[in-house]
């Protein structure tokens, strides 16, 4: 969300930020907007004046016992009340068309984020770890998992349809090992606190990240007004919704693991096949509340903790900056890290952590108090996976899948598994 107060002090460099999205300069008809409304909120202003005024020379007519003057402008009161409620009903309708013009805006990238259409404009930042090598061909992780008689998707959708899967024995085990693995990792380690957060949220939470109004067909509905969170980000991030923090509290690093849910609206025909793009799947978010002068280094640190849980892992990845074509709404800039799948002989992200600046905190008017300041100023949010747990899985079996279609576990998750060090074939 943006402030007005601003884009009417910078259209230059609004347009120019839109422009970089590939959007139409839109700071003229934002601009006509406010205009309408601030010079409707004057004109109600001037009405009550007056209205306050008459009120008072009601007093002063009847005390003069001119009764003709104290009803000219008690009739005067009467219809400047009727105006007054009417205006409120019309100022209420030109505040929401400026919010809802504002709130289907995405936010403007920083200068350092390359320009670009799409994914193929996208800026490799580095590459950790050389891709995998066999000495036979390499399945794919579905493959791996109905070979083991460990991965169903039959089941999954004679329950559901498609898109879900159905995980058993040693696999459901590594999926929860990994997930355990990550929480440890990050709490232990990197300083985030451990939440358990509900996974149906209301309007206004979906709104204060972002994925409402614009995204609602990407997400799933329940029939009496609720929304199953895309990710934890939703629920993590609304933690500071109308809060007034002490500086000394940021920044506030916050973790979860849950379910996540998708509708994958745009994804027809997109993996079809396997674990790779699910209606549900598990995943472990981080969200930091942060001080704008922190909150660039925040974002590298958020991403080295993710990066970290790879190489703990020993897969390879690389980290790549998303172009200006390919962000996310509420980002500023964004880091993908994507993982090496030797099956599929390429590599697909298991992250994407991203600095929203105070884009997100004026959605959820989350703020904070400057030590020794008398006035607040809006928090700056971040987000990013750490990691999406099924793909996380699904690079383990490609990664660490031998000859025998056996699958040897990672040394980090072996004491998450019992200490099983191969997974093999469901007897």
């Amino acid at each position: 969300m943006f402030d007005i107060k601003w884009i009417r002090e910078n259209p230059e460099a609004f347009d120019a930020g839109l422009k970089k999205r590939g959007l139409a300069p839109l700071s003229s008809e934002l601009i006509a907007l406010d205009e309408a409304r601030r010079a409707h909120v004057t004109k109600l202003q001037e009405a009550q004046s007056r209205r306050n005024a008459a009120s008072k020379e009601i007093g002063k007519a009847k005390a003069a016992k001119d009764e003709a003057k104290a009803a000219e402008l008690m009739a005067e009161v009467a219809t400047l009340k009727d105006e007054l409620a009417k205006g409120e009903d019309e100022e209420r309708v030109l505040d929401a068309k400026l919010r809802d013009a504002l709130s289907g805006i995405p936010n403007l990238p920083l200068d350092e984020v390359p320009l670009g259409k799409d994914e193929h404009d996208n800026v490799e930042v580095r590459k950790v770890g050389a891709p995998t090598k066999f000495d036979f061909a390499p399945k794919q992780h579905f493959e791996i998992g109905e070979g083991l008689g460990l991965m169903d998707f039959a089941t999954a959708a004679k329950i559901s349809g498609a898109r879900f899967v159905v995980l058993k024995g040693a696999l459901a085990r590594l999926e929860r090992a990994i997930g355990a693995f990550m929480l440890d990792l990050h709490t232990s380690e990197f300083g985030y606190t451990e939440n358990i957060v509900p996974l149906l949220v209301k309007d206004h939470a979906a709104y204060g990240t972002g994925n409402l109004p614009k995204f609602a067909e990407d997400l799933f509905q329940t029939v009496n007004g609720f929304w199953l969170i895309p990710t934890a980000e939703v629920s993590l991030t609304n933690f500071v919704r109308d809060e007034i923090l002490e500086e000394a509290a940021l920044p506030m690093r916050l973790t979860a693991q849950t379910p996540c849910f998708r509708s994958e609206a745009g994804s027809a025909g997109r993996d079809t096949r396997g674990m790779i793009r699910q209606h549900q799947f598990t995943k472990v978010e981080l969200v930091s509340i942060t001080t704008p002068e922190e909150s660039l280094a925040e974002h590298e640190r958020m991403t080295g903790c993710a990066e970290e849980v790879l190489k703990r892992l020993g897969l390879p990845f690389r980290t790549i900056m998303l172009c200006t074509g390919d962000m996310g709404f509420a980002s500023r800039k964004t880091y993908d890290i994507e993982v090496w799948l030797p099956g599929e002989n390429t590599y697909r992200e298991i992250s994407s952590c991203s600095v929203c600046g105070d884009f997100q905190a004026r959605r959820m008017n989350a703020r904070y108090k400057p030590k020794g300041a008398k006035e607040t100023r809006f928090v700056h949010t971040l987000n990013g996976s750490g990691l999406a747990v099924g793909r996380t899985l699904i690079a383990v079996l490609e990664n660490y899948q031998q000859a025998d279609g056996t699958v040897v576990i990672p040394e980090a998750l072996r004491p998450y598994m019992g200490g099983l060090a191969v997974i093999e074939k469901a007897g």
